[in-house]
């Protein structure tokens, strides 16, 4: 029996980051080293959006035939203006065969893809300054040109 109860979550936003062509770093002592260009993309939350803006990365360590540890850093500009820091780190789990099919940049079954994020979130905003004292989680989707992901913060 848990001596606490089950954080509740509460959707936070949609994010939609429009990605590059993979610059392939190779096989290192850590795994396989790919970096992603971020380009742009777009957020909607419930009363507000934003943009992605073009000039963050996903630093990607394929460790293994079937897992992918991401870390992607970049910034939102909400429709206010405001300047939000991103730092997403997550886990990627599939098969061999649709790991490949993901590394080539072709569209797999979201269903086939175990894909969790726990997205941090910084900024000076003062009506945002909450975000800053919040523990994030969510579940994201590798498309071909985009990454796809729905954020919940922790109750």
């Amino acid at each position: 029996m848990p001596l606490a109860a089950a954080p509740a979550l509460t959707f936070f936003a949609d994010l939609s980051v429009q990605v590059a062509a993979p610059h392939e770093i190779g096989s290192t002592p850590g795994g396989r080293r790919r970096v992603i260009p971020i380009t742009g993309g777009e957020v909607r939350g419930e009363g507000w959006q934003a943009r992605v803006l073009p000039g963050g990365a996903d630093f990607q360590l394929i460790v293994g035939e079937t897992l992918a540890r991401l870390d992607a850093r970049y910034v939102l500009e909400t429709d206010g203006g405001d300047l939000i820091f991103v730092q997403n780190q997550a886990i990627r789990v599939a098969s061999a065969e649709v790991t490949a099919r993901l590394m080539r940049g072709e569209p797999v079954d979201p269903a086939q893809v175990y894909f969790r994020c726990v997205p941090a979130f910084e900024t000076a905003a003062p009506a945002l300054a909450w975000i800053n004292e919040r523990l994030f989680v969510g579940t994201g989707v590798r498309c071909p040109d985009r990454v796809e992901i729905s954020v919940f913060a922790l109750g």
